[in-house]
């Protein structure tokens, strides 16, 4: 379990948060500790009005608003009634025990979750001391829970989280709540794939029928820099209504991944190479476009050919689903573009041209591509610790940003050394 807290001065702010997503559908106030009401019974009036007679108690505390996330590995799905105890554990070894605190199950993410709103002042006046309150009494209150319900430590989901995610299906429009199974996919996808541009990241996402749209040119979404994500059918038509990226848990909204882009355009560079020479080998001698993605596709790459509405190839993109790699064949090289393939592959079993792929390569151990992006290692090894792999990324990032930096300072003295 991960405990998550935020602090703040807004405890109308933190209740409206979840009320909104109650309202929604996306949650439900399970439990109302030290409330006089049943939860179902409670107006938003009540729910505020018994906190905020507290905080009246102490005008000088202006930090007075408590908001707790309890977060479960996707595999424990646990019922209402566990939940509400795991909730009134937790806070009393947090030390709120005896606070009155509204506890939200949300629906809303990948992964189940509880939302927790309380006050610090207490019934005297007095003020409870929020520091180092996520350090030490949640840290020592999680790990108790942990034990007593015998979850999933925090400690131990990333190193678990081949075993216990759930494969990534494809996306089924009307028999799954929409915005979770778009949630799962894209934050999935984004957090493992390495992608430089929408349509990029689409050809991953499109295997999961989501689609990331920023609507048409002349459009006002597309003017303000806006991002939606649709469901797709089988044919590869937008269905349903659109959700925003900005309501969606993450947030990747273009801004966000426009950060992604620049970074991962950095760091798919050493995996360039690799991925030539598998497409190379798979090139040796002629070969119809079906046979190429047949061959790349057991070498753990996946082709996607972006075709007109007359047939013709104008197109090509390889996801390199080992190594979670995505190039465009133009990024490659001349010689791996749509308009350089185009001529290479066999049309009714002919080819006229001479081979352009000469070099000899021996077989590959890449791993056999599966269709479930959590049947590989997206998270890191199983030796990974949590908070190696939160930060494993942020590292990869800041190191490759560092030799950015490095690379202009030379430019920028080489310039001044005349």
């Amino acid at each position: 379990m991960v405990a998550k807290i935020k602090t703040g001065r807004s405890l109308s702010g933190a209740i409206n948060y979840n009320e909104h997503k109650v309202k929604l559908g996306r949650a439900e106030l399970i439990s109302a500790q030290g409330y006089l009401k049943d939860p179902v019974n409670l107006t938003f009036t009540d729910k505020l009005r018994r906190l905020t007679d507290l905080t009246n108690r102490n005008e000088r505390t202006l930090v007075n608003a408590l908001h707790v996330s309890l977060n479960f590995a996707v595999s424990e799905n646990l019922k209402k009634d566990i939940l509400q105890q795991i909730a009134d554990d937790y806070m009393e070894g947090l030390g709120f025990g005896k606070q009155p605190y509204l506890v939200y199950q949300h629906r809303d993410a990948g992964h189940p979750h509880l939302h927790i709103v309380t006050t610090n002042i207490e019934p005297d006046g007095k003020r409870i001391s929020f520091h180092l309150l996520a350090n030490r009494a949640s840290e020592s209150a999680r790990k108790q829970v942990e034990l007593t319900y015998n979850l999933v430590k925090a400690e131990d989901q990333g190193k678990q989280q081949n075993v216990i995610n759930k494969p990534l299906d494809q996306v089924d429009y009307g028999k799954s709540e929409i915005k979770r199974s778009i949630t799962n996919v894209v934050n999935q996808v984004v957090k493992t794939y390495k992608f430089t541009s929408i349509p990029e990241l689409n050809a991953v996402l499109n295997q999961y029928n989501i689609t990331a749209d920023r609507g048409s040119k002349n459009s006002r979404m597309y003017e303000k820099n806006g991002l939606v994500y649709w469901v797709l059918d089988a044919k590869g038509n937008k269905l349903g209504v659109p959700i925003k990226a900005s309501s969606i848990y993450g947030k990747p909204t273009l801004k966000a991944l426009e950060d992604r882009f620049r970074l991962n355009e950095v760091l798919r560079k050493p995996l360039k190479d690799q991925v030539k020479s598998k497409v190379d080998k798979a090139l040796l001698t002629p070969i119809s476009k079906t046979d190429f993605q047949k061959k790349l596709k057991a070498d753990g790459i996946q082709v996607i050919f972006r075709q007109n509405e007359e047939g013709r190839l104008y197109g090509i993109t390889f996801i390199d689903h080992g190594s979670k790699a995505v190039f465009n064949g133009s990024d490659l090289g001349k010689t791996y573009s749509a308009a350089a393939l185009i001529n290479w592959f066999k049309k009714d079993g002919i080819n006229h041209n001479q081979p352009i792929f000469k070099k000899e390569y021996s077989d590959t151990s890449a791993p056999k591509f599966t269709d479930n992006i959590s049947g590989s290692n997206a998270t890191g090894s199983d030796g990974d610790s949590l908070l190696n792999i939160l930060f494993k990324e942020e590292q990869q990032g800041m190191a490759a940003i560092g030799r950015l930096q490095q690379n202009k300072r030379k430019k920028k003295r080489k310039g001044h050394s005349l």
